[in-house]
């Protein structure tokens, strides 16, 4: 009897730690969002680059969305592994926010690019930025032109284009499975004349 009080006791504890973590997880990550949404507003205002907390290792870049399936998110300006636990970022092999060529941004299927499970061709992505050269918030409109899974060493879309592209990554299948062993590519084309100055929302 006192053995089977030990054990309940034990697995009230454990159980009470992991509430107490995972509360402490999502309050940690609602927090950083609202630090990364005043960094970005910040950019905006200053024109520079700002942390969203002094010891940050990254920083918004751009604000994607996804109106369909009310995608908005901040991009921040690399995608370590870090940095993916804040929100989807840019990856390295491709060109910076704002350049001619191929942007390639990645997220986490279970959080940030989780609605890519329901992307369609046809699809409308927006894509704001700072152009520190003009000293002006931009923002380009894309449509979804092609969807494809893939093995992780296939980077044939990541790589090989020609003029301007947006690339959205994420591992496949989606969910909370324990292995995403392929990767979800999508890619965009810009609509013509669908570059925008505007203020920042």
């Amino acid at each position: 009897m006192r053995q089977i009080r030990i054990l309940s006791l034990v697995v009230l504890v454990a159980g009470a730690a992991l509430t107490v973590r995972a509360g402490y997880l999502h309050a940690k990550a609602e927090l950083a969002e609202v630090l990364i949404g005043r960094a970005w507003t910040e950019s905006l205002r200053t024109g520079e680059a700002r942390k969203p907390w002094n010891w940050a290792d990254m920083h918004p870049v751009a604000r994607l969305r996804i109106p369909r399936l009310k995608v908005d998110e901040y991009v921040l300006d690399n995608a370590s592994a870090r940095s993916l636990a804040f929100g989807p970022g840019v990856v390295g092999n491709g060109v910076h926010v704002g350049a001619i060529g191929n942007l390639v941004i990645a997220g986490h299927r279970t959080s940030w690019f989780l609605p890519l499970e329901k992307i369609a061709k046809g699809d409308t992505v927006e894509l704001e930025w700072f152009d520190g050269r003009h000293r002006e918030v931009r923002r380009r409109e894309y449509r979804v032109t092609r969807m494809e899974v893939v093995e992780p060493r296939n980077v044939s879309l990541l790589t090989g284009t020609e003029g301007d592209a947006l690339t959205l990554i994420t591992c496949y299948p989606f969910g909370y499975r324990a292995g995403s062993p392929q990767r979800l590519i999508v890619r965009a084309e810009p609509v013509a004349g669908a570059v925008k100055v505007v203020n920042g929302e």
